[in-house]
C-alpha cells in the first residue's frame, strides 16, 4: 500500500509541475506534443472528468487537422472519443450536452470509417441523450446519406414524439427532408 501511496503522490506532483497543464485544461494552449496528448487525458481523468473538459479537449485535438484527409489525425480522434466515451458514464451524464455531443461527434468520425460501427454509435447516442434534437438530426442525417430516407424520417418522426428539444431544430429539419434537400440542418440552422 505504501508503494502504491507514493506512485500515487509521485503522479500528482508530476501533473502539478507541469506548467501547461492547467492550460490545457482550460483550453487556451495547445500542447507542444501534437501526436499523444497522454499528459492531458490523464489530468482530465484524474481529476475532473467532466464531459465539458473532455469536448474542450477532443475539439482543439480536431483543429490540428481535417480528419476526412489524414488519415492519421483520424484514427487519432477516433482513439481519443472513445477514450472519452468510456471514461463517462452514461447513467452520470446522459443529461449533459457536452457528453452528447462527444457521442454524436465520435459516432460522425466512426462513420468515415465504418458505416455500421458509426450506425451503433449513433444508436447509443439517441439511447442514452434522447433529449437533445442534435442527436436526432445528427442520425437522421447519416441515414440520409446512407441513402436510407424511409430510416431518416422515422428518426425525425420519433425525435419529435419524445419530446427532443428544441423542437424548432426537428420542425426545420423535417421542413428540409420534405424540400429533399441533401442537408437537414445548415450551418446556420444548426
Amino acid at each position: 500500500i505504501a508503494s502504491i501511496m507514493n506512485r500515487v503522490r509521485d503522479l500528482k506532483n508530476k501533473y502539478r509541475n507541469e506548467d501547461n497543464i492547467t492550460d490545457e485544461l482550460n483550453c487556451t494552449k495547445i500542447s507542444a506534443d501534437t501526436t499523444d496528448n497522454s499528459g492531458t487525458v490523464n489530468q482530465i481523468m484524474m481529476t475532473t472528468n467532466n464531459p465539458e473538459d473532455w469536448l474542450c479537449f477532443l475539439l482543439r485535438l480536431e483543429k490540428k487537422g481535417i480528419p476526412q484527409m489524414d488519415v492519421s489525425l483520424l484514427n487519432r480522434l477516433i482513439g481519443r472519443y472513445s477514450q472519452a466515451v468510456t471514461a463517462l458514464p452514461a447513467e452520470k451524464h446522459s443529461q449533459d450536452e457536452s457528453y452528447a455531443r462527444i457521442l454524436v461527434r465520435f459516432a460522425e468520425l466512426k462513420a468515415l470509417q465504418d458505416p455500421e460501427e458509426a450506425r451503433d454509435q449513433f444508436h447509443l447516442a439517441r439511447l442514452n441523450c434522447k433529449k437533445f434534437a442534435f442527436v436526432h438530426v445528427a442520425f437522421a442525417q447519416f441515414e440520409l446519406l446512407q441513402g436510407n430516407v424511409k430510416k431518416c424520417k422515422q428518426l425525425l418522426q420519433k425525435a419529435v414524439e419524445c419530446s427532443a428539444v428544441p423542437l424548432e431544430m426537428l420542425e426545420t429539419a423535417l421542413q428540409n427532408f420534405h424540400s429533399q434537400k441533401k442537408q437537414l440542418l445548415s450551418d446556420e440552422e444548426k
